[in-house]
């Protein structure tokens, strides 16, 4: 993850300050991160990942929800209201309220797009799906693409999609994922990304019958919020740790069938969490 650890001070020395919808950020335009799997599963251990919540949430988007209490549900097993999730603030945002049909819609986000993108006959597309088939049956395929950006529905979503689509790759028995993200919060936000696209590029390497390789990120607007400075300088003032290694039941051959006991995190040791509010 040192990588990770380089783009942020990249970001801190060089980068533009600039003001945003939701406050000041210092930001960097199109960087590219590459993590090879092959040599650990790339979850930040300068500070601690709610493993957990990047698990919950992958489920829920190949689900095809956008049911935030479907979230809970997954992530602590019962929908009561007193329990939150990363998503909880964008279903009660001010400028979603009035859009919401019930309490806990988001509208169609990530998942609902991946498995239920509406084409102009109105019909349904269950873009990973398709992907998944196409990767059995055509590896070389250069269109196994899934996108989440929908100019279409975009006043349908409580947030428009930021990591808005990926790309799979097949090589020599391996499988690999490119992400382009159009706005990433680089301390709160693509630590999680980063974990979310790499156990999702080794699921579907397991259901397709490959090695998970190499996971790309293209981070556009890249920037740090300078209500994060002080954790950023603590995080980039600690020593990463070696990797941790993903487990997946290799009994689950369905991207469907997966569930949060099929996926665990194994030698994880990050330091302690550094605290900082996270910016909707």
């Amino acid at each position: 993850m040192r990588q990770y650890l380089e783009a942020l001070r990249d970001i801190m020395e060089r980068g533009v300050d600039r003001e945003g919808r939701n406050g000041m950020t210092r930001s960097r335009f199109a960087l590219q991160m590459r993590f090879d799997l092959s040599e650990g599963f790339p979850a930040v251990t300068t500070k601690k990942l709610a493993f957990k919540s990047v698990l919950a949430e992958l489920l829920w988007f190949i689900e095809g929800s956008g049911d935030e209490r479907r979230l809970c549900e997954i992530l602590h097993g019962t929908r009561d209201p007193e329990k939150k999730t990363i998503w909880t603030a964008n279903a009660h945002a001010p400028y979603w309220k009035d859009k919401a049909r019930f309490p806990g819609d988001l509208g169609r986000i990530y998942g609902v797009q991946w498995r239920h993108w509406r084409g102009p006959d109105g019909k349904e597309v269950d873009q990973l799906r398709t992907v998944i088939e196409r990767i059995r049956s055509d590896p070389h395929d250069r269109r196994l693409v899934v996108t989440a950006w929908n100019p279409g529905e975009l006043s349908q979503m409580a947030l428009p999609p930021c990591h808005r689509d990926f790309q799979f790759y097949v090589a020599d028995g391996t499988l690999s994922l490119h992400m382009n993200q159009r706005s990433c919060d680089m301390f709160l936000g693509v630590p999680f990304n980063i974990a979310s696209y790499a156990l999702l590029l080794s699921l579907v390497a397991q259901v397709t019958s490959l090695t998970p390789r190499e996971l790309v990120l293209t981070l556009n607007d890249a920037h740090i919020y300078h209500a994060h400075f002080d954790a950023v300088r603590r995080q980039l003032a600690r020593t990463p740790g070696p990797l941790p290694s993903l487990w997946v039941n290799p009994a689950v051959k369905d991207i469907d069938a997966f569930t949060m006991d099929d996926v665990r995190l194994l030698s994880y040791h990050p330091q302690e969490s550094i605290p900082a509010p996270m910016i909707v």
